[in-house]
């Protein structure tokens, strides 16, 4: 293995092995020459040192050992010492090296971030003098604080010798000189130059110790709260993502609310699938999820940034993902508005059954049929007043209807049954009430009602709707059986109250009597109706 040699170059160790550091020796000994005794000769070496290395640290070398190539490779980039000419030349490289001071955040002379550090060496002014007027302005006017930060995110940092040496401008060669004679003479850990570009007076030091020791502090407090901070995204971030994947992959609707909600939302994809399109169903899934899942994978990623307090080059990467997150969610708004006009407009549907002298008891039951088409591929929604189950075996929506038994002042008494759709026109809307599928019958003093109506395969779910309206006369009695008062609990606010229940029953029925205020329970025994 060659032997390698550690060479300091404008403050940077590089390893190089020994054929190549000949090379560099007699590289650097012949630009000294040409250089030493001419007017700013000092800089110009010094300048071509730090582009040296500025080189060699673009190389990387083999390993991390600058070889040969790698010297060669420099010196075609930089050009032989023969090939600078005189004054002319020296002026020509500085031209090239220093097209213009930029602006950026100083690491090497920093309180907080190095905004002051920065804008002293941009401005040639002393940065203590900039810390003492932040510090003004945030105590009496707050707007120091704001401007502050606004400098730390917009203002990058001078983190590489190219950025340097566009901060330092043309008396970069200075202040690297300054610094390697400083640290020449510096003893332990405490240095003997101030860090910042300018010496500055010992009141200046003092009043830089004092920032920086307050700096410290606030940076401790500043930790606190963004590992405080981090905490709370990073739970929450994934509270609301493991809830996800236990309420749509794993169906467990109490992962998100025990009680809150009667409406199954484990299941919505599924009845979404019987809501739209079946070429838009997948791409509002898709949309769905990443307009969904991006934020609070968002919300996880910078919980741990805060807490962990790491750094990554991930500017470009969340400015993609987030242009994703807003095309999706663009797009699903589109997509969804589309799918809402077939919504627009409703129609309705009724039909009216006559009660011809009707007796003094009727009898209203169901048929149970909701009983018989459950099975393990029924997924239930159930709202307030409203419930719908889907049989995905058969591919038929199963909905109640709603049930009222009135007072027949104004209307004969009868049974009228509205049916209601929704649709982009109002005759699609009326064409759709015709698919609906509800039976009900009346024999002799019997009124036999189905317990759900049914949306046949293949017909999307449009806002249906049934409204059974039964219209009694004064002082008739009404046996009901628990599905009609189902119907009746689920629909009708009245009837919600316990209190309102029967509180005698016959043959499993319960007794109601129809007076001019509507439908009461009969709390009393009425043996002439057993």
């Amino acid at each position: 293995m060659d032997k390698t040699i550690k060479v300091n170059l404008a403050g940077s160790l590089f390893n190089i092995d020994e054929n190549a550091y000949k090379i560099l020796r007699d590289y650097l000994q012949a630009i000294d020459i040409r250089f030493h005794n001419m007017k700013g000769g000092n800089e110009t070496i010094e300048d071509i040192e730090a582009r040296i290395a500025e080189i060699f640290h673009s190389q990387k070398g083999v390993a991390g050992i600058i070889t040969t190539e790698n010297v060669n490779s420099m010196i075609s980039i930089i050009g032989k010492p023969e090939d600078f000419d005189a004054p002319e030349t020296t002026e020509e490289f500085e031209e090239t090296t220093f097209r213009r001071k930029r602006l950026y955040r100083n690491p090497d002379d920093t309180i907080f971030a190095g905004v002051c550090g920065g804008i002293g060496a941009y401005l040639n002014t002393d940065p203590v003098l900039l810390r003492i007027l932040f510090v003004v302005f945030t105590a009496f006017f707050a707007f120091g604080f704001f401007a502050y930060l606004v400098l730390w995110i917009a203002v990058p940092s001078a983190n590489t010798d190219t950025r340097r040496r566009e901060m330092y401008g043309p008396e970069y060669g200075r202040v690297m000189a300054q610094k390697r004679q400083s640290a020449t003479y510096s003893s332990g850990n405490s240095p003997s130059y101030n860090k910042g570009y300018y010496q500055t007076s010992r009141i200046g030091s003092a009043i830089n110790e004092i920032l920086r020791a307050f700096g410290r502090i606030l940076f401790i407090i500043m930790r606190i709260l963004l590992i405080v901070l981090g905490s709370i995204l990073l739970i929450t971030g994934f509270m609301f993502f493991l809830s996800i994947i236990l309420i749509f992959v794993f169906k467990i609707p109490g992962a998100f609310s025990t009680d809150a909600f009667d409406f199954n939302i484990a299941y919505l994809p599924d009845f979404l699938n019987y809501l739209v399109s079946p070429a838009m169903y997948p791409w509002i899934i898709i949309l769905s999820a990443i307009v969904v899942i991006l934020p609070l994978l968002a919300l996880i990623y910078w919980g741990i940034r805060m807490i962990i307090w790491f750094k990554a080059n991930d500017g470009i990467f969340s400015l993609v993902l987030l242009i994703v997150w807003v095309l999706s969610l663009t797009t699903l708004v589109l997509l969804l508005f589309n799918e809402g006009v077939s919504f627009a407009e409703n129609s309705k549907a009724t039909t009216k059954l006559p009660l011809n002298n009707p007796a003094d008891t009727i009898y209203i039951t169901t048929t149970g049929s909701l009983s018989n088409l459950i099975t393990d591929k029924t997924l239930p929604f159930n709202t307030e007043g409203y419930s719908l189950m889907i049989n995905d075996e058969k591919k038929e929506l199963y909905i109640t209807p709603d049930l009222d038994i009135e007072f027949s002042e104004n209307e004969p008494a009868g049974i009228t049954v509205n049916k209601e759709s929704f649709g982009s026109s109002e005759i699609i809307a009326f064409n759709r009430t015709k698919d609906i599928v509800y039976n009900y019958s009346v024999k002799g003093d019997s009124i036999i009602l189905d317990d759900i109506f049914i949306i046949p395969s293949g017909r999307k779910w449009a806002g249906d709707n049934i409204t059974i309206t039964i219209n009694l006369p004064e002082g008739t009695y009404i046996k009901t059986d628990s599905g009609v008062e189902k119907l009746l609990n689920c629909n009708n606010e009245f009837y919600k109250d316990e209190n309102h229940y029967p509180l005698e029953k016959r043959e499993g029925l319960s007794i109601w009597q129809m007076t001019k205020d509507g439908l009461v329970p009969v709390v009393r025994s009425t043996e002439n109706l057993k």
